[in-house]
């Protein structure tokens, strides 16, 4: 069955289910019992789902979608290892707006620029709030920036921006960081004399030192044990920190507690690492692919920088080609395809649908970013998506890789500055080489759910 539950369908499970619990009676068999109780869970679980579908029926008309089941909702059609597929196809049967359940939980998915664009930003307070999703909670609690929701989210990314400003953000400080933290990592690259390596560990120890220059005010050496452990627990996804501030300890209901600030530097930390670094290992898997494109943007780094001084922030205004290939990488690798969860803030019509107030909201960021109504071919790689007929730095309104409107990743400005500066000095410095033939590297994501190269040997040449 097609589409929303049809009222006949939740009349029978709610009839059946009273039918079945009230005509039962336990007995003192233990078989039978078991069995009874077995029934007895099945027919509440109908009625569960058949009283959970009737209550956000009677908000009015409802987003299309397939017939959830009871307890496992949609999980049928959501293959677990293949989750982005499983959406994909549904999006080409329900269109760019439609309804799949989690469970018992109903979830709204939006597809395309045009639909997220208009929640996002025409819809920003309504789709604002934070969906309570059971990974993110287990692995940031209720606490931070990423989780929270109301007044302690606003007062925490008020104080993360003020913070991070206060500490260089936007600033030349900031950029000076990075070009030193570049320097290192050319340094790194060059001990590895031509021979192959896996780039995963050196990309994220430079990233995450750039986010260490700013909440701890120093970096690390690459080879610290505290560092290296440090990272280990980050990409293990179980990180513990111990907060340097102690504001307001004792106030178990201020904002600025011990939990909310050690998870508020645990999301800044992963926020700013394994996005950065994951776009850049993906990057340098792409210009393998494409010589030919890695070779232009080379020669611009050459016209326009040299070999003379480092890289800066201000020569990407002047470096339209290489801008537009690090904007592709950007929107071809799609690190977060589901983007982070949202809620729906209150009782609310949109594009003709009723969607009640807590309804968890997915604004699938991969057909935004591969939207065939803004991007020609937008499951190849094509720098030509940022560039008009005149060879100048084109802007393109579905670029979308840090989410948009209220939810916006905060650290957009120090992530498109570490992406500009550590491709343009790596790509200065050396010429990359890998173990395959161009024409034989697999570009396609590694994972399901989530974006990411697949694993491949680097070797840096230096080109001079």
């Amino acid at each position: 069955m097609d589409g929303w539950v049809k009222k006949d369908q939740v009349d029978i499970w709610e009839a059946s289910a009273f039918s079945f619990i009230d005509s039962v009676e336990p007995c003192d068999n233990k078989g039978m019992e078991k069995d009874f109780q077995f029934f007895q869970f099945c027919s509440e679980g109908l009625l569960i789902l058949g009283t959970s579908v009737r209550s956000i029926k009677k908000w009015g008309k409802m987003p299309p979608g397939p017939t959830p089941l009871p307890f496992i909702g949609n999980i049928l059609q959501l293959r677990p290892n293949d989750v982005l597929n499983s959406f994909r196809k549904l999006n080409r049967k329900y269109g760019p707006v439609y309804m799949v359940y989690f469970g018992t939980q109903p979830v709204l998915i939006l597809n395309g620029y045009d639909v997220v664009k208009e929640a996002l930003v025409d819809n920003a307070d309504v789709f604002g709030e934070r969906g309570r999703f059971p990974g993110l909670l287990k692995a940031f609690s209720n606490n931070g920036i990423i989780t929270t929701n109301g007044e302690r989210w606003k007062q925490l990314r008020r104080f993360a921006l003020t913070t991070m400003r206060n500490f260089g953000m936007g600033k030349r400080s900031i950029e000076e960081r990075i070009q030193e933290e570049a320097q290192f990592l050319v340094k790194e690259m060059k001990k590895t004399k031509g021979s192959f390596f896996d780039p995963t560990f050196y990309l994220s120890r430079s990233t995450s030192n750039v986010i260490s220059s700013i909440v701890f005010g120093n970096r690390f050496e690459y080879e610290d044990k505290e560092f290296l452990t440090l990272l280990k627990l980050l990409n293990q996804f179980a990180k513990l920190f111990d907060s340097p501030l102690s504001q307001e300890k004792q106030n178990n209901t201020s904002i600025f507690n011990d939990d909310n600030l050690v998870m508020s530097t645990l999301n800044l930390f992963f926020a700013g690492t394994e996005t950065t670094s994951t776009t850049l290992r993906y990057g340098f898997l792409i210009l393998m692919k494409y010589p030919e494109i890695a070779e232009k943007v080379m020669q611009e780094i050459d016209h326009v920088i040299g070999q003379n001084r480092a890289p800066s922030v201000e020569d990407r205004s002047k470096m339209p080609y290489t801008d537009a290939v690090i904007h592709e990488i950007q929107r071809f690798a799609d690190i977060v395809p589901m983007n982070v969860p949202h809620a729906v803030a209150q009782d609310t019509e949109f594009q003709g649908y009723i969607i009640p107030k807590g309804t968890m909201v997915f604004p699938m960021l991969t057909t935004v970013l591969k939207d065939p109504q803004w991007f020609k071919n937008p499951y190849s790689f094509d720098p030509g998506n940022f560039m008009d007929e005149n060879g100048a730095f084109k802007k393109n309104d579905a670029f979308m890789p840090f989410s948009a409107g209220k939810r916006i990743c905060l650290g957009e400005g120090l992530a498109r500055m570490e992406l500009f500066l550590f491709f343009t000095t790596i790509l200065q410095n050396f010429t990359l080489k890998t173990t395959k033939n161009p024409k034989d590297i697999d570009i396609s994501s590694g994972l399901s759910s989530g974006n990411s190269p697949r694993s491949y040997q680097l070797c840096v040449q230096p080109r001079y």
